[in-house]
């Protein structure tokens, strides 16, 4: 068994991420819940606390926080290769199964009827999300004031206050409300490279509505990945404003059937790009689109990965950052509550659901299992005619 000090090989971390970018489905939630099962629970390649502050700083950054945190890994094991390794091995199975429905949309003018995984595998992630969130939070709140600062980042989320907020105002508010527990010197304010992002994606490529070339679609897309925070929604407002507002290469239909592929296939939504470019300039586009928006995620996690261990450190960093940590959690509650109501629409999900619970508890498998046996289910299911 490798724990936290013992040296990873590059395959096993490449097979690792491959199976959990075909698998991990439900959103970033459910996959940082799929990559603690896998590094935290099974591998040991990091503590829970560990796992915690990389969650944190990949909440701190623009980009995909699933995706930054499978790169933090990366980088954890195997510095710069692993980055890659990890990085893109987590991307490509999302990329080249979007590519897919890419290439049959512009074919048939249509998508494919995949609701059917969805509804098997939703049930399944809710378990899996909810094992993660009881296997983190002791650690996480592991003070009577945490639990306090827990419990207001959920009222915060709930009154409708923005996600980077609710972290920033925790994480200050625990600088303040306790001394952390690292016993070190102090080393200065926390770290400024976490927020080197240029603020406000606004403006249209200076391309202008009818020039669909390569080096555009590259500039959209990492312009949009640079400066992104939040869920697929907020992904679904940059790319109309940019995509069919500005420039006129979308159509509302289009990107709502975009949208909707990043959202039925594994891996990050963000692979949304993926489909958009192979309709906007086929499969060169799709890949200048994946990488556009990708690229600002490797080179965050690489500023600011380092600079972890010295923010935990430092006695005003690690405090801001167990402040960020607590939050994380709570809103990794809020989305699971979310997830539940969508979820849970009849007796075949509430099934599944109870099941997949029972089953994590007594026997603890593989959550990639858990995911392919609810899509079995889900089949199974729609082939009866037993969905509502």
């Amino acid at each position: 068994m490798e724990t936290e000090n013992s040296r990873t090989s590059l395959r096993e971390l490449a097979l690792l991420f491959l199976r959990l970018g075909a698998t991990a489905f439900g959103g970033p939630a459910a996959h940082i819940a799929m990559i603690h099962d896998e590094v935290v629970t099974r591998r040991k390649w990091l503590s829970e606390q560990r796992f915690l502050d990389l969650l944190g700083a990949a909440n701190l950054i623009p980009g995909p926080t699933s995706t930054e945190l499978a790169i933090h890994v990366g980088w954890e094991r195997r510095r710069g290769v692993g980055l890659l390794v990890a990085g893109v091995c987590f991307i490509v199975p999302a990329m080249l199964v979007t590519a897919a429905c890419g290439w049959a949309y512009v074919e048939y003018a249509a998508l494919p009827q995949v609701g059917w995984i969805l509804y098997g595998v939703a049930p399944v992630v809710l378990g899996i999300v909810v094992q993660a969130i009881a296997g983190l939070a002791p650690k996480a709140a592991r003070t009577r004031v945490l639990r306090l600062l827990a419990a207001l980042a959920v009222a915060l989320v709930a009154a409708g206050l923005h996600e980077l907020a609710v972290l920033f105002v925790i994480g200050v508010l625990a600088i303040f409300a306790e001394r952390p527990s690292t016993p070190a010197e102090p080393e200065g304010p926390p770290p400024a490279p976490m927020w080197w992002w240029p603020f406000g994606a606004g403006g249209a490529a200076a391309t202008g509505a009818s020039a669909i070339t390569l080096p555009a679609i590259f500039w959209v897309f990492c312009k949009i990945g640079s400066v992104l925070f939040g869920s697929g929604y907020v992904l679904l407002a940059f790319l109309r404003a940019e995509l069919v507002e500005d420039l006129g290469w979308l159509t509302e239909a289009q990107l709502v059937d975009a949208v909707a592929v990043g959202q039925v296939t594994p891996g990050p939504v963000f692979t949304t790009a993926t489909f958009i470019g192979y309709v906007l300039a086929g499969p060169a586009g799709a890949i200048v689109a994946t990488a556009g928006i990708f690229l600002p995620a490797f080179v965050f996690v690489a500023l600011s990965g380092p600079l972890v261990p010295r923010i935990r450190s430092s006695r005003v960093a690690s405090a801001f950052l167990d402040g960020v940590n607590i939050a994380s959690l709570a809103l990794m509650v809020v989305v699971t509550v979310q997830l539940g109501l969508a979820t849970i629409i009849d007796v075949p999900t509430l099934a599944i659901a109870v099941a997949s619970a029972v089953v994590l508890v007594k026997w603890k498998p593989s959550a990639t299992w858990l995911v392919v046996a609810g899509a079995a289910l889900g089949w199974i299911v729609h082939a009866l005619g037993l969905a509502s």
